[in-house]
C-alpha cells in the first residue's frame, strides 16, 4: 500500500474524517481508529506501517479529537521525518509536528536554555572526531583513523546509556560489550574530550538529549509548559529507541498514556548505538491496558520474497525471535530468489553489473534497484563495476537533495521565472508546466538528452531531470497547475525534506537501507565472515546479523538475488563459505538443524571470467596479503611505505583534472590506493603498470601515457620525444635487476600476475574492448 502512496504523489486531501480511512486494511483501521489511550502497533516489514500511522494522526485531527499542535510524532532519521510531515500534509493535517528525536529536543533545548541556564544555548559541535584525537593526543594516545570512529561509537553509546567516562569500563564489563580497544583507555579518551567541550562551550548532538532531559527533570516549571503544549504522541521506529531517548519520552509524558507506539522487534538493528527492542517487548507490561494490534499483511514484496523472509527468521532465536511477526504477501507471485555463487570478488560485482544492465533492459528503472553489502567498505568495487558497466548509480547517504548545488540554482531559477507571470520571453505560450520547467531549467544546464556515462555530470542532470518528472506529475494530477503552483510544492517539499526519486542504482550498506525499499535488490558478500561479521560472537550479535539480513530481503519487491564469493581476490584460495544464514534456505543446503531447503530459489555459479591468480604475499614481510587495499599495494597496511609522496601528490592534481574534464568523480578514474600503489612501485612501462592492481587495459590505454610520464618526472602535456605505451610495451622493466628484488618483493610478481598483466597489454595493444576491472511561546515547537 506504501507503494501506491508513492506512485500518486499529488492526491487531493480527503473531504472529511471518514474520508481518511478509505482505503485502509481492517487492521490498519484498528490503528486509526484507536485515538485513546496506550496503543502497541507490531509491523512487520512491508505492513503499511507509516499509513496506518499517518492516517491515525490525520483521523484524530479531522475529527477533532486530537488538535494537530498538540500532536507529537518522533521518528530516528530526517528521511523519515519528512516523509511523515509529506503524508500528514497530504491527508489535510497541516500543524502536527513530526521530528527526529533530536530535532525535537534541540528546538526545546535552545529555547528554554536562557530560562534554565542564562545566557545564550552552547554552540553544537560540527566535527566530532578533530576533538575526540584531540583528546587523545593529550593522553599521548594516537588513534588511526578507525580507530578513531571506533573511540567516537564508543562515547556515543556511553552518553546514551547515560553512563559517565568513569563508570564506562564497569558499564562495558556489565554489558557484554565487545569493546574495540582498552576500556580503561577509552574512557580516558572520552573524559579529555568532555572536558574539552567544556572549555570551549560546546555540545554534542549526544548533549542535547542529556541537556533537554536535564532541564525537565530539574525545572518542574519548564516541564509543564512542554506538557500544555504536547498532549499526544507517536513513535515510529519504537524497537530501536535507546534508554535516553525513552527516558526524554517519559518525561514528555509526564505519566500521561496518550502514547503510540509502532515498531517490530526483528527489524533491531543498531544495539551497537544503546538500542533496544525491550521497550516495544515490555509495552504492554508497563502498560496493561494498552491497545495492540499486529500488521501483517505485506504489500511491499512477493509471496517469494516474503517466503524466504519468513524462513530466515524461523531460525532465528532469543527474545525478538520469539515475538517474530509471520508475514503474508498481498501481491501477485514473482520469480524466485536468485542464488549466486562466484570465484572471487571482482566476478560478483561484474556479474551483479551485467544483471542490473539486464532489469535496466527490462524496463526496471534505475532508481528501483539497489546493491546492499554489510559494510560500506565493500562499495568501491561494486561503484567500479557499475561505472565500467556504464550503469548509473547513487551512494546512499550523499548530500542531501534540496541542498545540492544544482537544485539550489534551479530553485532561484524556478522562483524568478514564477514572479514574471507570463513575462518570461524563455517561456513561449501554450507549453505544458513539466516543458514550462524545462525551458526556465535549460539556463542552469538541464539538456533532455542525458550526458555519456556517469559521475558528476550525469548526477547533475539526474537531479535536474527529477524536478521536471515531477512537474509532469503535478500538471497530470492537478490540470491547470502554473508555474507558481510548482514553486510553492518544491518549497513544501524542501521544507519537508521530501525529495523526488533522482535515477540511479542505490548502493548502500544494510543499515543505511532500512526503511527503504527497491523493485529489485542484490544482497552481496554473504560471506561467514561478512555476515554475519567475524567479530559477532555472541549469541545476541549473531541474531542482531541475522536481523540485518533480514532487513535487506524484506527491502525487495520482486526481483531479489543474494550472492557470496569463495574468494577474495582472483586465484585467491576459495575457502569461504556461504553465509550460515542461508542454511536451509538456499538450494542444495541443509539448516543446523538437519531442514531441508525452504526456498525453489536456484544457484547458479559464476566462472568469474579471470586468470588465476596465486596467493599475494607481502613484499615486506612476507605475510599473505587478502584485504584489497592491501593486495594492490603488495604489502600490509602496517608495514613500511616506500611511497614516493611528491609523486604521489603529482597523481592526485593529475586526477583531479582527469575526473573534472571527463565529468566523473575522481575516483573513477584511479582510486588513492591504485595511486598509492603507483608511487610506490613507480613503473615506466606499461608493462609495469599493468602488473599494478586496478590498472586494467582500457585505462592503461585511457590514462597510461600520462601516467608513466609523471613517474619519470616529465609533464604529460608536454610533447614526449620518448614514445608511448606501445612503443615499450613489449619492453623490459627498466628497473635494475637488483631492484626486483626477491619473489614477493615490489619487483616481482606471484603466479599468474605476469601472465595477467601481458595480457592487459595485449589487449591495450589490439585495442580490444577490455573486461570490466577492479520570546514566542510556540517558538521552541
Amino acid at each position: 500500500m506504501d507503494r501506491v502512496t508513492a506512485a500518486t504523489p499529488f492526491p487531493e486531501p480527503p473531504t472529511d474524517a471518514d474520508a481518511v480511512l478509505d482505503g485502509l486494511d481492517p487492521e490498519q483501521r484498528s490503528v486509526a481508529t484507536a485515538l485513546s489511550g496506550p496503543v502497541c502497533v507490531l509491523a512487520g516489514a512491508g505492513t503499511g506501517k507509516t499509513r496506518a500511522i499517518t492516517h491515525r494522526i490525520a483521523y484524530g485531527v479531522r475529527s477533532g479529537v486530537l488538535p494537530p499542535t498538540s500532536v507529537l510524532a518522533v521518528t530516528f532519521t530526517n528521511r523519515a521525518a519528512g516523509e511523515m510531515r509529506g503524508r500528514l500534509r497530504q491527508l489535510g493535517a497541516r500543524g502536527v509536528q513530526a521530528r527526529t528525536f533530536h530535532s525535537a529536543a534541540l528546538k526545546q533545548l535552545q529555547y528554554f536554555w536562557p530560562r534554565a541556564v542564562g545566557g545564550d544555548p552552547p554552540r553544537l559541535l560540527e566535527r566530532k572526531a578533530q576533538v575526540v584525537a584531540e583528546a587523545a593526543a593529550r593522553h599521548r594516545i594516537r588513534l588511526e583513523r578507525a580507530e578513531l570512529r571506533d573511540v567516537i561509537s564508543e562515547i556515543e553509546w556511553a552518553k546514551v546509556t547515560q553512563t559517565v567516562p568513569e563508570d564506562y569500563p564497569v558499564a562495558v564489563a556489565k554489558s557484554g560489550r565487545d569493546a574495540p580497544r582498552d576500556p580503561a583507555e577509552t574512557a580516558r579518551v572520552y573524559a579529555g574530550y568532555e572536558q574539552l567541550k567544556q572549555d570551549r562551550g560546546v555540545i554534542d548532538f549526544d548533549d542535547v538529549l542529556l541537556l533537554t532531559v536535564g532541564i525537565l527533570q530539574d525545572r518542574p516549571d519548564i516541564a509543564e509548559t512542554v506538557h500544555r503544549q504536547y498532549q499526544h504522541f507517536v513513535v515510529d521506529e519504537y524497537q530501536d529507541v535507546s534508554p535516553l531517548q525513552q527516558r526524554l519520552l517519559e518525561l514528555w509524558l509526564g505519566g500521561r498514556d496518550s502514547l503510540c507506539v509502532v515498531g517490530d522487534a526483528s527489524q533491531t538493528i543498531y544495539s551497537f548505538t544503546g538500542a533496544t527492542p525491550d521497550h516495544l517487548l515490555d509495552f504492554r507490561t508497563r502498560h496493561p491496558d494498552a491497545t495492540l494490534v499486529r500488521l501483517v499483511r505485506d504489500y511491499r514484496s512477493t509471496p517469494q520474497v516474503v517466503t524466504l523472509a519468513n524462513g530466515l527468521l524461523s531460525q532465528a532465536r532469543g527474545r525478538a525471535a520469539e515475538h517474530r511477526l509471520e508475514l503474508v504477501s498481498q501481491r501477485p507471485a514473482g520469480p524466485e530468489p536468485e542464488f549466486r555463487e562466484h570465484a572471487d570478488e571482482p566476478a560478483e560485482a561484474e556479474a551483479t553489473a551485467q544483471q542490473i544492465r539486464a532489469l535496466l533492459a527490462s524496463g526496471v528503472p534505475a532508481s528501483e534497484i539497489a546493491v546492499l553489502y554489510r559494510i560500506n567498505a565493500q562499495s568501491e568495487i561494486y561503484e567500479q563495476a557499475l561505472t565500467d558497466a556504464g550503469v548509473p548509480y547513487q551512494l546512499k547517504g550523499a548530500e542531501r537533495f534540496f541542498e545540492r548545488q544544482e537544485i539550489r540554482q534551479a530553485g532561484l531559477a524556478l522562483r524568478g521565472s514564477a514572479r514574471a507571470a507570463g513575462n518570461d520571453a524563455d517561456l513561449p505560450d501554450g507549453l505544458g508546466l513539466g516543458e514550462q520547467v524545462g525551458a526556465v531549467l535549460a539556463g542552469v544546464g538541464w539538456n533532455p538528452e542525458p550526458p555519456a556515462g556517469s559521475g558528476a555530470a550525469r548526477d547533475r542532470w539526474e537531479s535536474l531531470r527529477s524536478l521536471v518528472r515531477l512537474a509532469e506529475g503535478l500538471a497530470e494530477a492537478r490540470p491547470g497547475a502554473t508555474l507558481a503552483d510548482f514553486v510553492t510544492e518544491l518549497e513544501e517539499r524542501a521544507h519537508a525534506q521530501h525529495a523526488p526519486t533522482v535515477e540511479g542504482v542505490t548502493l548502500a550498506s544494510l543499515h543505511t537501507a532500512k526503511g527503504l525499499e527497491w523493485d529489485a535488490v542484490h544482497l552481496v558478500g554473504l560471506t561467514d565472515g561478512m555476515l554475519p561479521l567475524s567479530h559477532a560472537k555472541t549469541p545476541e550479535q549473531i541474531e542482531e546479523e541475522r536481523r540485518l539480513l533480514y532487513v535487506g530481503v524484506t527491502r525487495a519487491r520482486k526481483h531479489l538475488t543474494l550472492s557470496w564469493a569463495l574468494a577474495r581476490t582472483p586465484g585467491g584460495r576459495a575457502g569461504r563459505r556461504p553465509s550460515r544464514f542461508l542454511d536451509g534456505l538456499r538450494p542444495g543446503s541443509a539448516s543446523r538443524g538437519g531442514a531441508g531447503g525452504t526456498s525453489r530459489g536456484s544457484v547458479e555459479r559464476g566462472s568469474g571470467g579471470r586468470k588465476a591468480r596465486g596467493p599475494v604475499p607481502c613484499r615486506v614481510c612476507g605475510r599473505t596479503l587478502t584485504d584489497a587495499p592491501e593486495i594492490k599495494l603488495r604489502r600490509c597496511a602496517d608495514c613500511p611505505s616506500t611511497m614516493n609522496e611528491e609523486l604521489f601528490e603529482r597523481l592526485r592534481d593529475w586526477r583531479s583534472v582527469q575526473a573534472k574534464e571527463l565529468g566523473r568523480p575522481a575516483y573513477t578514474v584511479f582510486t588513492d590506493v591504485t595511486l598509492m600503489a603507483i608511487a610506490e612501485e613507480e613503473p615506466t612501462s606499461a608493462r609495469g603498470l599493468a602488473r599494478i592492481s586496478g590498472v586494467g587495459p582500457h585505462k592503461l590505454r585511457q590514462f597510461g601515457t600520462d601516467v608513466i610520464a609523471l613517474c619519470e618526472g616529465r609533464d604529460p602535456a608536454a610533447p614526449d620525444a620518448s614514445g608511448t605505451p606501445e612503443d615499450d610495451a613489449a619492453g623490459a622493466d627498466p628497473r635494475p635487476a637488483d631492484a626486483a628484488g626477491p619473489a614477493g618483493s615490489a619487483g616481482s610478481a606471484g603466479p599468474g600476475e605476469d601472465e595477467e598483466a601481458e595480457a592487459r597489454v595485449a589487449a591495450f595493444l589490439a585495442d580490444e574492448e577490455p573486461p570490466p576491472e577492479e520570546g514566542d511561546e510556540t517558538a521552541w515547537r
